[in-house]
């Protein structure tokens, strides 16, 4: 396996665990007949369970991107020291942002948001260039 391949699967797998501290919050404040349901007025998350559940989906929608392009740099046989450097950076930004923003500090969420962009930004570079 690729080192590329590699972050792939750990930041896919970091991600698919990410709704699990939310899932909780939301049994323990609704009741498990309401999380598993549709209750008609559900009461609030917990505000950070709120930001995690907005971080993981922020993950679901940067996940389609950074896989997409670790799949064609794979298939296109492109790899080299940016490429491999960009997953690694990904993973470790995407866990930096889960947490910042968890944890509501917006600086850190955003630096690290757009770090692993440009780690996106680099390895369509190596694609396109």
């Amino acid at each position: 396996m690729t080192p590329e391949l590699k972050y792939l699967a750990w930041v896919a797998t970091f991600t698919a665990i990410m709704w699990m501290p939310y899932i909780l919050n939301t049994i323990t404040v609704r009741g498990l007949a309401d999380a598993v349901g549709y209750p008609k007025d559900p009461a609030p998350l917990s505000p950070w369970a709120a930001n995690m559940k907005a971080a993981h989906a922020n993950a679901v929608e940067n996940l389609v991107v950074f896989a997409t392009l670790v799949l064609i740099a794979k298939a296109a046989g492109v790899s080299n020291d940016t490429t491999v450097a960009a997953t690694q950076v990904y993973f470790w930004a995407r866990v930096v942002h889960f947490l910042s923003y968890t944890a509501r500090i917006p600086w850190i969420r955003t630096l690290s948001f757009v770090a692993g962009f440009g780690c996106q930004a680099a390895i369509a570079w190596q694609l396109l260039a």
